[in-house]
């Protein structure tokens, strides 16, 4: 590489295995380790995120449940290649796989298969705007199919180039999953591909640049595997199984009490995907709502799944139509708004009131409503402050109402107020509240009215669920779950200090542990400085750091990511060092081979923030809006900004993102790194500007 991000293009070295033991025997030997080992692909995100119902890692839930009810703790066991997990199940590296794996002939002769867990059938895919369109066999003449070679796809490429000549296979790399392979052939990467039906109808909203061209095989089932002489664990394994889609109907709308509900082990949440109630960062679902109602199913036996609406106008008519069984999304509970709606609100869980946003330096101008005379204040017509705002005039309050653009949040306009583009707002005290936890350049200057109380929604028939939520918040509230649910979404501060300038000590050392970055950096082609650059920014060099989310160590990884790549121990130096620097490193190359290495840095360093499908959907959207979808500065970074806005999440595959957030995130890192170049001038001696180009620092 011509530059100082990375010391060369070489593939990432195999991950380091999890600490584990051989065991080929049966359910009763596995009881003997009181583990149940679990074969996965490792994964950054999940394929979407859930907004019609499905439950979110379903298999994953449910092999869980499996070890629990025959009395073994649940173990994760996460390898790179789909490829290695039916060598790992037969070697006794693991005792089930639950991947989503296609029953077909030649995998039946290796392992044993539990009953059908779904059915898909394999489609043909390529680009919408492609101008070949395939609509039969014969089409694919002069075609390059690119599929894994451990998969199923390949069987189904090598019969199609059998039966003609002219069509050819192209094998992917085994790192890339089929989202990644979907993701290269709308980038023109590759030319067509193979993927289950079920997967392109999940993820066909979101992929409106990818079509479905042609069915290639009937459906097949999907199912488990386990070793063939594992009689008892595969005959367990059944009777789960059995059980499990017994107790679910499929029918999507229903509308039933507790009772009924517990039978189904599902609750269904209807939410908004925001920064308050439900929404993914760096791979983990999060949400205020989302966390404090996956506590209740989980104590009433129930999994939580969830329902996004497409407005929030539609909130409450999905509830009324059978759709979802609760609404939990910030609602300001009132009877006036019981009897419009009809649904019942439980007791409150939130307060907020109405607070005048302002910044830091008018705080104290502005003690009292009369303060505002000659102010101009910014919000939109259609809000709940600008009725109250009105009134504040009639009642002679001179006070400027200015309105804001309808197609903005209250999010967007206080950032306006921060950079002085905006004179004054108003905002609930729970947004207030988050974004607060994120910038220094706003302040809250006083309430409007007194608090009003947030509850959830049910049906007033569904009176037991009503009960149950209710005696589940007069438990909670303010117990310590909830406390730190709420300290953890309304109080605790994710403000990343500005960019300083480098500097060394007296014997050139940047860090505590430039050693140890060095040994790492090198062993995955990374530049050491960047690293430091990005350990500075993540932990202030402090190795027991922890964040909001419960990321740990000096390059603050989450604990299931640590897991999947090995380590446990991520406050120590140098795996938790270790850790970051292969998961950045695996994050990179993820990323198609043919981006300049400067920009695969940056979309790596951006989903080590906020994850990997989040960059996706701004290169998408980034396409869509002319600019270049594999340059970051001033191309990638301009379309992450738009994705909290609600009408671009609503499109987007992976929701709201706080799209400020990554892009700070790099390019402090970026800028840091650069000053770090000049300080410790190690070989390679060229820095990365903005525009991926290198340049002499």
């Amino acid at each position: 590489m011509n530059g100082a991000v990375a010391e060369e293009e070489s593939p990432t070295p195999p991950p380091t295995p999890v600490p584990t033991y051989v065991e080929t025997g049966d359910l009763d030997a596995i009881k003997g380790h009181k583990v149940l080992r679990i074969l996965a692909q490792r994964q950054e995100d999940l394929e979407e995120l859930p907004r019609s119902g499905e439950p979110l890692d379903q298999e994953q839930d449910a092999a869980e449940e499996f070890a629990h009810q025959n009395g073994l703790e649940p173990e994760f066991i996460y390898l790179d290649g789909y490829d290695e997990l039916i060598p790992a199940l037969l070697e006794g590296r693991g005792d089930v796989i639950a991947a989503n794996m296609t029953v077909t002939d030649a995998r039946k002769k290796l392992v044993a298969f539990s009953v059908p867990v779904g059915q898909s059938h394999q489609v043909l895919v390529q680009r919408a705007d492609d101008k070949k369109r395939i609509r039969k066999r014969a089409d694919l003449a002069g075609r390059k199919i690119a599929v894994r070679k451990s998969t199923a796809y390949y069987e189904t490429a090598v019969a199609l180039a059998k039966a003609n000549p002219r069509v050819k296979v192209q094998v992917v790399p085994e790192h890339m999953d089929i989202i990644s392979t979907l993701r290269a052939v709308a980038d023109d990467n590759y030319d067509v591909t193979i993927a289950d039906s079920n997967l392109l109808d999940a993820i066909g909203p979101f992929e409106d640049d990818l079509t479905a061209t042609l069915d290639l095989t009937d459906d097949r089932p999907k199912a488990w595997a386990v070793r063939p002489d594992a009689k008892n664990l595969h005959a367990a394994l059944d009777k789960y199984l059995n059980e499990q889609q017994l107790a679910q109907r499929h029918d999507p709308i229903y509308r039933e009490d507790l009772p009924a509900l517990k039978k189904r082990k599902t609750l269904r949440l209807i939410t908004r995907n925001s920064s308050a109630s439900y929404f993914l960062y760096r791979g983990e679902v999060l949400g205020f709502e989302y966390e404090l109602l996956r506590a209740f199913a989980k104590k009433n036996g129930m999994r939580l799944e969830v329902v996004v609406p497409a407005t929030r106008d539609e909130l409450f008519s999905a509830l009324r139509d059978g759709k979802g069984d609760v609404v939990g999304a910030m609602l300001t509970a009132s009877p006036e708004r019981e009897e419009a709606e009809k649904v019942k609100f439980t007791r409150a869980y939130n307060y907020a009131s109405k607070l005048v946003v302002a910044r830091p330096a008018d705080k104290d101008k502005l003690r009292e409503p009369k303060d505002l005379a000659g102010r101009k204040v910014w919000v939109r017509k259609s809000s709940s402050y600008w009725p109250v705002l009105e009134k504040m005039q009639k009642d002679g309050i001179a006070l400027q109402l200015e309105a804001a653009p309808e197609d903005i949040e209250t999010e967007e306009i206080i950032a306006r107020v921060g950079s002085g583009e905006y004179d004054l707002t108003v905002a609930d005290s729970d947004i207030l509240d988050i974004e607060s936890t994120y910038r220094t350049d706003i302040t809250a200057a006083f309430a409007l009215g007194e608090p009003q109380p947030y509850g959830w929604a049910v049906r007033p028939e569904d009176k037991e669920l009503l009960a149950a939520l209710d005696q589940f918040l007069k438990e909670e509230y303010r117990g310590r779950m909830y406390n730190l649910a709420y300290r953890r979404y309304f109080k605790d501060p994710r403000v990343v200090s500005s960019y300083t300038e480098g500097r060394a000590d007296k014997s050139g050392a940047i860090s505590p542990y430039d050693d140890v970055v060095k040994k790492w950096a090198h062993e995955y082609s990374c530049d050491w400085r960047l690293i430091t650059a990005q350990m500075y920014q993540e932990s202030r060099f402090d190795p027991n750091a922890r964040s909001w989310v419960g990321a740990v160590g000096l390059l603050q990884v989450m604990p299931r990511t640590g897991k999947q790549f090995g380590f446990t121990d991520l406050r120590k130096p140098d795996p938790g060092i270790h850790a970051g620097v292969q998961y950045l490193a695996w994050t990179r190359d993820r990323f198609e081979p043919e981006l300049s290495i400067e920009d695969r840095t940056w979309f790596a360093l951006a989903a080590y923030n906020a994850g990997e499908g989040h960059v996706d959907d701004a290169r998408k959207l980034a396409r869509k809006q002319k600019l270049d979808p594999d340059q970051w500065f001033g191309n990638v970074e301009k379309a992450m900004l738009q994705l909290s806005r609600p009408e671009i999440a609503r499109t987007a595959r992976f929701g709201y993102c706080r799209g400020s957030e990554p892009v700070a995130y790099v390019s402090q890192i970026r800028d840091r790194f650069q000053s770090y170049v000049k300080i410790a001038p190690d070989a390679p001696k060229v820095a990365a500007d903005g525009g991926g180009k290198p340049t002499a620092p």
